[in-house]
């Protein structure tokens, strides 16, 4: 269900730019989709012409090569924006957008995204170094691809959809994620993420109380030599 837009004041020279009003509400070239799972937001192929920003729920992006390969790039969820690619002149969607589980999803036209990076200096402060943050995470994801074992990617994967490490008390792993979307995200097969997920939770590192929990502990096998 797409909202309709509506006004705000603060918005609309009513007073001081406020970033998270501007990524909460509709207006101007925004809207707000309330998205089930399963839902797609966008196709590989798509025109590339606005950037998502989720506010609810979390999304898998996921690419299909021309040989029929696919891949998961990347599990996003709340306060993580996709669709970015567009301000700088990309044309097409490279991957596809799924909804994992019920999300609320804001859609900003690009010439409206563009316009507020120029014109908003504490909306720009707080979307660059998400940028930013997000190319170091690529530059990550591709070492760790080329130097790790498949079981520290996966390791490294589970610590990172868990935000172990960051602020606040470890996240449950969704439930959308599973063993074949592990088995995309770390390049392996199912079977394989089956006997490494079994040997972390006999060595303690992760449980399944409550949903898939994961402990620090797990960050001996990415440390590993």
């Amino acid at each position: 269900m797409i909202l309709p837009p509506k006004s705000t004041k603060k918005q609309n020279g009513g007073g001081a730019f406020d970033p998270q009003m501007f990524l909460e509400t509709v207006g101007v070239a925004r809207t707000i989709t309330q998205c089930p799972k399963g839902y797609k937001i966008f196709s590989q192929g798509d025109p590339a012409e606005s950037v998502f920003y989720i506010q609810r729920g979390r999304v898998k992006l996921k690419v299909l090569s021309k040989q029929g390969k696919e891949a998961v790039i990347a599990i996003l969820g709340k306060g993580d924006f996709f669709g970015e690619g567009c301000l700088i002149g990309q044309t097409v969607c490279l991957a596809t957008a799924t909804a994992i589980v019920p999300c609320s999803i804001l859609r900003v036209d690009r010439k409206e995204m563009q316009r507020v990076l120029h014109e908003e200096r504490t909306f720009s402060d707080l979307f660059l170094p998400y940028v930013l943050s997000r190319y170091f995470r690529t530059q990550e994801d591709l070492i760790d691809q080329l130097f790790n074992s498949s079981e520290q990617r996966l390791a490294r994967t589970l610590l990172l959809l868990a935000h172990v490490g960051k602020d606040g008390p470890p996240e449950t792993v969704v439930p959308g994620i599973n063993q074949e979307t592990l088995a995309e995200m770390v390049g392996t097969t199912r079977s394989r993420i089956c006997f490494f997920m079994n040997k972390f939770k006999k060595l303690g590192f992760i449980d399944y109380k409550d949903g898939l929990r994961v402990h620090n502990s797990l960050l001996h096998v990415v440390l590993r030599d």
